[in-house]
């Protein structure tokens, strides 16, 4: 079974690839009214012919099967169910309504029912892709204009010409100015083969429109690239979150710092709420030789436990940092890291989620997260509202966080106050090294602000 995380919370699915190897789809697990008829009485089985009461009891079921919690929080489940379906409902926001006022019960804020937009946008970030024409978006803060911050290599966006810094004036024919940031994206998006036409104004050049087809595109959940600091060469790889991409594009940017002679490693975590657990695996595995990496525990007690398996790309030194914002997979990669001591954690105590959940799609396209088991760091302790405490805590003032998140472009520069301690840290490790002849990871005893949407 695969887990997942968005939103801090973790996502279990199955996963099945399509004839491009490199394609893989979320096909999430569906419950059918015909493996429910035996669980009611003749009225309450009559009553799912109504399809709000129907979608109503996928849900029930699924958290009777599968919550982590079998004493649902001291909540009769079974009376919840039986109220749930003796009421009538107007429409599916009706019952919609009733669902989460009945998972609210459970006290659990991460199991959670998903409307059919809001499902189709979690499949869209944990897989990794979506369809659109490979743009991310911005408004730009002196023009208060929609801005191409930049095209995606390859992508359709790439191949008509677009450019960083392009203004969208309209989208179909309808004007931005009035639009916001989501508005947009929603207007570009769209089925894969379909077009969207475009007009744009370029500095210096007269408008002009475009039509471009919508293509599946994977989103980058990696950048990097290398800092000389001094006379230092840092590989700086910004992680923003773990979909099923993301362990391959970590592998392109670690491989290729390391080719371009990077001496050391800085991965920022900061930020990143979380993405597929087997992510956050592989690429715990790309960093250590060996070692635990993270245990889950169901409901029954079932133990899975993950580990290096002797095939990390690098043993370059390594400084992970972290913030609030760090969360779900996040904890797990800073988690194994800092406990087997191949990297300094640097940054603010992390957010703290140590659950999992599954996702499962329900009859009428809605979905459903419910929490199905707990997970521990190599130490087995529990992180759960605690979070992870970096080894070098570097909180940053309110003044500097809001410098950041004005200025994105100082993320990553000697201006971020928690990546200045990360390069001092890797300068000394570099020393040490220097006078050992010999590259190795840390001894134990030593010592953000919003994305452009993608489109």
């Amino acid at each position: 079974m695969n887990y997942s995380s968005k939103g801090f919370g973790f996502i279990s699915n199955f996963l099945k690839s399509n004839k491009s190897a490199r394609t893989v789809k979320l096909v999430a697990a569906l419950v059918t009214t015909s493996a429910l008829v035996s669980q009611g009485s003749s009225p309450v089985t009559a009553a799912l012919e109504d399809s709000p009461k129907n979608v109503i009891d996928e849900v029930w079921q699924i958290v009777n099967n599968e919550y982590v919690d079998r004493e649902f929080n001291h909540v009769d489940w079974k009376i919840t169910r039986q109220d749930l379906l003796h009421k009538s409902y107007s429409d599916r926001k009706a019952a919609y309504k009733a669902i989460r006022q009945s998972l609210q019960d459970l006290g659990d804020p991460y199991t959670r029912f998903l409307e059919p937009k809001e499902y189709q946008e979690l499949t869209s970030q944990t897989s990794g892709e979506l369809s659109g024409i490979g743009i991310r978006l911005g408004i730009d803060k002196k023009t208060s204009k929609l801005t191409i911050v930049e095209p995606i290599p390859n992508s359709p966006a790439s191949e008509v010409g677009l450019k960083s810094g392009d203004r969208i004036v309209s989208i179909d024919g309808k004007p931005t100015e009035l639009m916001t940031l989501e508005q947009a994206s929603a207007e570009i998006k769209g089925e894969v083969g379909t077009e969207v036409e475009l007009k744009i104004v370029r500095e210096g050049e007269p408008a002009f429109e475009v039509a471009i087809a919508r293509a599946q595109i994977e989103l980058p959940s990696v950048s990097y690239n290398l800092k000389q600091e001094q006379d230092s060469k840092v590989g700086y790889i910004k992680l923003d979150e773990f979909s099923s991409h993301a362990a391959e594009q970590m592998q392109k940017a670690i491989e290729d710092l390391s080719n371009k002679q990077a001496s050391g490693f800085i991965l920022d975590l900061r930020g990143n709420p979380g993405g597929l657990l087997f992510s956050s695996v592989e690429i715990a595995r790309m960093w250590m030789k060996e070692g635990a990496i993270v245990s889950t525990i169901d409901r029954k007690g079932g133990n899975e436990k993950f580990s290096a398996n002797g095939k990390s790309i690098t043993d370059l030194p390594l400084v992970v940092l972290v913030d609030g914002y760090s969360a779900s997979a996040s904890e797990i990669l800073a988690g194994a890291l800092k406990e087997n001591h191949r990297a300094k954690v640097v940054g603010s105590r992390t957010y703290g989620k140590g659950t999992v959940q599954s996702v499962h799609a329900l009859s009428d396209g809605s979905g459903l997260a419910v929490t199905i088991a707990r997970y521990y760091p190599p130490s087995g302790i529990d992180i759960n509202k605690k979070g992870i405490a970096p080894d070098i805590k570097v909180d940053l003032s309110r003044e500097e966080q809001t410098n950041l998140a004005v200025n994105p472009d100082l993320i990553g520069t000697t201006a971020d106050p928690q990546y200045k301690r990360a390069v001092s840290i890797l300068k000394g490790e570099f020393v040490s090294q220097t006078r050992n002849n010999s590259p190795k990871a840390f001894n134990s005893d030593r010592a953000i602000p919003n994305l452009p949407n993608l489109n």
